[in-house]
């Protein structure tokens, strides 16, 4: 006979020490057990004159009362979901009350769930209630997370431990995302933002935070440390896909103690219009311009927005056709109050790990030569890009390869993250433009790029997803030298860089001399310490070079007409 320790005691309720006690100090056993169930049974007259019917028909007591049990418990949990539901300051008073009556008896796991959906729909539970739970693993396992929001108010670290598997699957999605080797496109870029907010990761995660403003902040600090320890971006991008997703529930007791709301809200909109036009870019400019004295910290969660590689993917793209109209309407770059604005909106979001980390929340300045003379450089490059494509429509016309950059740009790119941005994402428009004698002459200089940031994950997936669609362009022994010996092969020991190379090879090798791809093969294989995932993906590889057969060349389908018989005109003969 279990002597466990359910509660039910401080309830008074006998329970089976008690049996046992009554059981062992009386001399009449089957007198004290009928005193038992005399004192302790359900009182009710019409249940009495029905137990002898049923134990006729072989129904144990036990049986019987517990089915009984199930249907009062099942009863007082509709009560307590209707008290909760009417939002009046008694019912509010009435579900403390019962909590107050049946907590002792929370260990009895039939009682359970009465306590703890009375827990669940108080919009406060008492401190010395949720400190048992929190030292009973059973317990705070089991409780509702409404329950344990409110232990989390007062535990960060318990709340971090429980956030952190959240944000180690979303770092593996995203990582998923650029590495995937089974489709060709920007699989990266490719989604809306709407689309990404229902990721199943981001649903746990608000489901955890509720509408709880406190929790929200914790949310963001942890975000802010990660980034400061990992320079993850994709972090920043969590920041701003979780303050969207509360701003799509409506949460206004969160979205208005968050002074991003408008601001990210603004840079959402771009990215979902694929641009920042002259009207978001005077929004944008406003939110910028209006960061008070005293209140310039606001300037470091900004930049963690801007950060975004999504936010920065759409500000550069427009950037780019800034620059490009400035070749259609033969303007210069420092004349464009639009395209100054979309620098200064990148270099914050390129300085936001530093400005987070030194505490120092001010915006970087631009040199002034940085569009008189970089951007200068780029735009004549375009002209002469597009110059290029009309030419090589003329026949006869002999196509002039564009000449080595200068020194002033191999500074600029080596020396700001700016000007290395807006170089990448001109050889990006190059390759999406497949034009391989601009890209064979600009991608090799990528490795002198600021900070390597050319072998940042998310150029090199748009990098490679462009090049997939050249592979034609790559019999040409230029291309294959500039994507290949150049940029690809002198960091292919760093593991990012070669899971995008591997994916690259997916799609070409079979355009590739055939001892160029063995080489290269033999370089990858060479290496002892690869991951598993970037073996796995090795072995992929070596398994469709393997079993490659080119498609048949297709021979025009012989024609089934009665004309064929007729003989073909001769020329007439000279006289």
């Amino acid at each position: 006979m279990s002597t466990k320790d359910t509660g039910l005691e401080k309830l008074g309720i006998a329970t089976g020490t008690h049996l046992h006690l009554a059981l062992t100090t009386s001399a009449d056993p089957l007198n004290a057990i009928q005193e038992f169930q005399n004192l302790n049974g359900i009182d009710a007259e019409s249940l009495k004159i029905a137990l002898p019917f049923l134990d006729l028909h072989g129904v144990k007591r036990l049986t019987l009362n517990l089915s009984i049990f199930e249907t009062i418990r099942e009863k007082l949990l509709q009560k307590i979901a209707e008290l909760a539901a009417s939002n009046e300051p008694e019912s509010i008073q009435k579900l403390e009350t019962l909590l107050d009556n049946s907590f002792p008896a929370i260990k009895n796991k039939d009682i359970r769930p009465v306590v703890m959906a009375t827990m669940k729909h108080l919009p406060k539970v008492k401190e010395e209630y949720l400190q048992y739970l929190l030292e009973d693993k059973e317990l705070y396992t089991e409780a509702a997370t409404e329950v344990k929001r409110q232990i989390w108010e007062n535990n960060q670290s318990l709340f971090g431990d429980e956030v952190q598997p959240l944000l180690a699957q979303y770092l593996k999605e995203k990582e998923w995302s650029l590495y995937r080797h089974d489709s060709p496109g920007l699989t990266f870029f490719s989604s809306n933002p709407k689309q990404r907010r229902q990721k199943e990761t981001l649903t746990q995660l608000l489901e955890m935070i509720g509408s709880n403003v406190k929790l929200y902040d914790m949310v963001l600090q942890f975000l802010r440390t990660l980034f400061l320890r990992t320079r993850n971006t994709h972090y920043c991008t969590l920041r701003v896909e979780l303050l969207m997703a509360i701003h799509d529930l409506e949460l206004n007791s969160i979205c208005s103690k968050d002074p991003c709301h408008k601001f990210t809200w603004c840079v959402d909109a771009c990215i979902r219009e694929k641009t920042v036009n002259a009207m978001r870019s005077r929004e944008l400019q406003g939110f910028l311009d209006s960061v008070k004295k005293g209140q310039e910290f606001v300037l470091g969660d900004l930049s963690m927005v801007l950060s975004d590689p999504y936010a920065l993917n759409i500000i550069l793209q427009s950037l780019m056709k800034m620059l490009q109209n400035c070749v259609n309407t033969d303007t210069l770059p420092r004349d464009s109050a639009d395209l100054q604005l979309l620098c200064r909106m990148t270099a914050l979001g390129l300085n936001a790990w530093e400005m987070i980390d030194s505490g120092h929340f001010r915006e970087p300045k631009l040199d002034p030569t940085f569009f008189t003379k970089f951007l200068a450089y780029i735009v004549s490059l375009m002209a002469e890009d597009q110059i290029r494509h009309f030419s090589g429509k003329v026949p006869g016309e002999k196509i002039v390869p564009p000449p080595l950059p200068p020194d002033m740009y191999a500074n600029w790119i080596s020396q700001s993250s700016l000007a290395s941005m807006v170089a990448m994402y001109y050889c990006l428009q190059c390759a999406r433009m497949r034009d391989r004698l601009a890209l064979v002459q600009i991608l090799p200089t990528m490795i002198h790029c600021e900070n390597d940031r050319a072998y940042n994950d998310t150029f090199l997936h748009c990098l490679t997803s462009y090049l997939i669609h050249m592979k034609d362009d790559f019999q040409h022994k230029d291309l294959c030298v500039a994507v290949l010996d150049d940029f690809f092969i002198p960091a292919s020991s760093r593991e990012n860089v070669l899971r995008h190379l591997l994916r690259l090879l997916m799609y070409i090798h079979h355009k590739l001399p055939k001892s160029k791809l063995e080489t290269m093969m033999e370089e990858i294989s060479s290496d002892k310490d690869m991951s598993d995932s970037v073996r796995s993906a090795v072995e992929v590889l070596r398994d469709k070079i393997d079993h490659f057969e080119p498609s048949p060349v297709a021979s025009p389908d012989k024609i089934d007409s009665p004309l064929m018989s007729v003989p073909a005109p001769t020329p007439a003969p000279h006289r």
